[in-house]
């Protein structure tokens, strides 16, 4: 127990140095909780776009940790196991919701009624001197897009913009095995009366490269194999965005956001197998190959209308479509001239969403408003799947690459939800120094299966909510917050599906039985910001009562051949502490050095549905540190920073029906250094992973039959890496 609430020693030193500044209140922090940050406090720092401001920000979790920002491919390792999200691309959350602990961005006042094109491209396309000021609103109101998130970002632009710019991104990407990949952007932005615009099209071919070794024992721990592979996948294509504005009159607004994106992947790997087990040793040799297509779009809007009371008439829509096509062929290679194919797996997966939400919002008093609503919202996927093997009984078919076809149990299907949900927000400014948000939103919904299973079910939740803030001081604030969340099912454990994670698994199987899984969240947030803008500390303590958790369970059904699938295992609960502190150096004389220090514990608990015994959930980490900094030089036009994540404590644990899983890995690290020329071109040269020999790792413990038997069959130990990746991008203003 103390090592799992052991903080680093750096987080620290950094918040007694912080706290060992304190003599006069930040000046910048409003009335009701809200930081503003004018466009003056940027200038020594001769900013070029909106992201670069907020890059500056102390104490702003954009997910970069030290505000990399500008373009950042993002590549790096998950840090997850969760399957959750929206059921098309897995991200994006449910719906249009109500508010989450994550940090939202809003442009004016209004967010994006958009999942795919995202408000933090936007940012980086908005040049700084569009930007009037920048709000971090830390209390509630009736006027803002979104409720209730941990933290609400308001970037305010001048009323006129300036005039329309084009501005380029050209860049190149370098991967560990010297693959060279280019990407091209062009952005588009404008005014002309009422209506504000902007533009983009991209062309993005990244490539993915990593290498892994696995050394196998079988039972009885004598020697059995050793594998080498390298794995190579080569994604083409592009897309393009637009982003209309549109103000009417004084009394009401427009908003439309589109997407596009389309492309092929393919996906070849290099196995070799050396056998232990034989004297002497037995090399052999495998190829596969997995070509794809995909394409995504979505068409998003909103519409507002004002009454000259000053209540407020809203509307908003998406729709969005995502289908993926892809092709597995494995094959045994006999010589240097002939192979021999031995799998064939086909599946292909189409994703459609739409989603349409209304509401009214109204004063009750002078210090409460209500907003009352209701949306409606439709998922479809429509899933298939085809096996073909060899060296099995059957008459072969082209259907399945020629290999003789081999049933797959809810191959073919379609999943349908509808979905509707009326809610209730009431919002109370107490006063300057407190407010009260409370919802209830009812959820009532259908979920229907067609094809290979035939299967409808209803089901309905009461969503309460209460979050309460109180500003002890201009500086620290206190919040708590109640809340009942009804987590999104994956359409795609509904069905059967391609086993992306198991080389030794073909197909995983689909579970029609799923039901939500939720639970009641509890937590106490606490925020200091330091005085003369040194910075920011703060923590999170928080408590998770889950019901109906979904992990993988045994769904066997002939005991020949054991499955699992991911299903509702039973109740837990999770709980933890995070903390974080962003500073700006001045106790040591460098204002423009920024440090970040992120801690994360975590613990949890469940029972196991195939061992019986109490365990972890699973993909939570026990613990999680990220360190990083930035350092601006002005005088030099230059900044750059680095940051390093790691885990703590253990890695991850996975149970299934027949084996264990236990993962663990190097810290990663990236870095990054930027020029903005005289001319305000932009040159960034970033690396990922920069740690040639860091690598991720995995133990497995395969058994005979259930791993209740506890008779062990194999030991894999598995390491893979990728390498660095070196990437250099230009951007400027035609």
């Amino acid at each position: 127990m103390d090592r799992l609430f052991r903080l680093p020693n750096l987080a620290y030193s950094l918040l007694l140095a912080s706290v060992a500044q304190v003599s006069f209140a930040q000046g910048n922090v409003g009335d009701e909780s809200t930081v503003r940050y004018s466009a003056s406090y940027f200038f020594e720092w001769a900013p070029v776009t909106a992201q670069d401001m907020l890059d500056r920000i102390p104490g702003l979790d954009l997910g970069g940790m030290g505000g990399f920002g500008g373009g950042s491919s993002s590549r790096g390792r998950s840090t997850g196991g969760s399957r959750r999200g929206s059921p098309g691309s897995g991200g994006g959350g449910r719906g249009f919701g109500g508010g989450s602990r994550s940090i939202e961005i809003l442009i004016n006042g209004k967010r994006t009624a958009g999942k795919n094109n995202s408000t933090d491209r936007q940012l980086s396309r908005i040049p700084s001197e569009q930007v009037n000021r920048i709000e971090i609103i830390r209390g509630t109101s009736g006027e803002l897009d979104v409720r209730g998130s941990g933290q609400v970002i308001n970037v305010v632009l001048n009323e006129q913009f300036s005039e329309s710019s084009l501005q380029y991104a050209i860049g190149a990407e370098q991967s560990p095995d010297n693959t060279v990949r280019p990407r091209v952007e062009l952005f588009y932005s404008g005014q002309t009366g009422g209506l504000n615009f902007q533009g983009s099209a991209m062309r993005y071919d990244p490539y993915f490269y990593t290498s892994s070794r696995e050394y196998s024992i079988l039972g009885d721990f004598s020697p059995n194999d050793r594998i080498l592979e390298v794995r190579k996948r080569d994604p083409q294509g592009g897309g393009i965005t637009t982003n209309l504005d549109y103000e009417i009159n004084s009394n009401s607004s427009a908003r439309l956001n589109a997407s596009w994106t389309d492309g092929t992947h393919t996906s070849d790997t290099v196995r070799k197998t050396t056998d232990f087990k034989v004297n002497p040793n037995i090399d052999t040799f495998q190829l596969e190959t997995s070509p794809g297509i995909y394409g995504n779009w979505e068409i998003g809007g909103d519409y507002e209308f004002n009454t000259q009371a000053g209540n407020r008439w809203k509307i908003l829509f998406i729709s969005n479509a995502l289908e993926s096509a892809n092709t597995r062929e494995r094959y045994d290679v006999l010589s240097e001239t002939s192979k021999e194919k031995n799998l064939f797996l086909d599946s292909w997966s189409n994703t459609k969403e739409r989603i349409v939400r209304g509401s009214y919002t109204f004063d009750l008093f002078e210090s409460q408003d209500i907003e009352v609503g209701a949306e409606r919202a439709q998922t479809i996927l429509d899933s298939k799947l085809a096996l073909g093997l060899a060296g099995v009984t059957g008459t072969p078919s082209q259907s399945v690459g020629g290999l003789i076809p081999m049933p797959v149990s809810n191959a073919n299907s379609t999943v349908e939800e509808m979905r509707y949900e009326p809610f209730l927000i009431h919002n109370w400014i107490i006063s300057q120094e407190m407010s009260l948000e409370t919802s209830v939103l009812y959820e009532d919904s259908e979920i229907m299966q067609r094809g290979d299973v035939s299967k409808e079910r209803d089901f309905d939740f009461v969503k309460p909510k209460v979050d309460f803030r109180y500003d002890l001081t201009p500086q620290l604030q206190l919040r708590g917050t109640i809340e009942k969340v009804v987590e999104q099912l994956t359409f795609n454990d509904f069905v059967a599906a391609t086993d992306d994670q198991d080389e030794d698994s073909n197909v995983q199987a689909g579970n029609t039985d799923l039901r939500q899984e939720w639970y009641w969240n509890y937590e106490i947030n606490s925020e200091y910001r330091l005085p003369n803008d040194i910075g920011v500390v703060s923590g999170r303590l928080y408590y998770e009562d889950w019901h109906d958790r979904i992990e993988r369970m045994d769904v066997t059904v002939n005991e020949a051949q054991l499955q699992s699938a991911n299903g509702n295992i039973g109740d837990g609960e999770k709980y933890g502490l995070d903390i974080r502190t962003s500073v700006r150096m001045r106790m040591i004389g460098l204002p423009n050095l920024l440090i970040t220090v992120r801690s994360t514990v975590e613990d949890s608990k469940i029972i196991d549905p195939i061992l019986g015994v109490e365990r972890r959930m699973m993909g939570s980490w026990r613990g999680r540190t990220n360190y990083a900094f930035r350092h601006d030089l002005p005088n030099l036009n230059l900044n750059y920073g680095m940051s390093v994540q790691d885990s703590f404590d253990g890695g991850r644990l996975r149970y299934d029906i027949d084996d264990i899983e236990y993962g663990s890995g190097d810290p990663f690290w990236d870095a990054f250094v930027e020029w903005v020329s005289p001319q305000d071109i932009t040159l960034r040269l970033e690396a990922q992973q920069i740690i040639e020999k860091a690598k991720m790792c995995r133990e497995r413990r395969r058994f005979v039959g259930r791993i209740s038997s506890s008779a062990l069959e194999e030991i894999e130990d598995q390491c893979y890496r990728s390498g660095p990746i070196i990437s250099l991008r230009m951007t400027g203003t035609f």
